[in-house]
């Protein structure tokens, strides 16, 4: 049987509620033999149209490198099992940078977090990110709760 799945994306914010989906990432990745790709997007702070001054810039990069640093920490399982694993971290909108991602690099999954809709508050909670993606993402999503 031919893998159906060649390129797994794990959008990944905050690290600790990722585990469920890191998880089931790593299992389709290994019966597929699919490249996974960890993505973190830092969520552009909007400056209307500036030119983001030297601390606003020095606040990215500390964050940046937090964040790729734990991608590193996470993707070493993807390593260790011989699975092609490529961390990337991206300064924009979340929405727009996980699609644009998907898109530029042939994605045929995206595993991601989410979390209950509560139906007594529908409107605070419908509007995720990982619905947006749902809807937007033109291959299969796979949301973890």
């Amino acid at each position: 049987m031919r893998p159906r799945f060649h390129h797994i994306l794990v959008p990944i914010d905050s690290m600790a509620k990722n585990n469920s989906a890191t998880d089931i990432a790593f299992e389709l990745a290994v019966q597929n033999k699919a490249t996974t790709s960890l993505l973190h997007v830092v969520q552009e702070i909007d400056s209307e149209g500036d030119a983001p001054d030297e601390e606003t810039t020095e606040f990215y990069e500390h964050i940046r490198a937090r964040a790729e640093s734990e991608l590193e920490r996470i993707s070493q399982r993807f390593l260790d099992a011989d699975i092609g694993c490529e961390v990337k971290v991206r300064i924009g909108d979340r929405l727009r940078e996980i699609v644009e991602f998907s898109r530029q690099h042939q994605v045929d999954l995206i595993v991601m977090s989410s979390h209950r809709i509560d139906p007594d508050h529908l409107a605070e909670t419908w509007g995720t990110l990982s619905y947006k993606v749902s809807v937007i993402c033109e291959c299969p999503i796979l949301l973890v709760k």
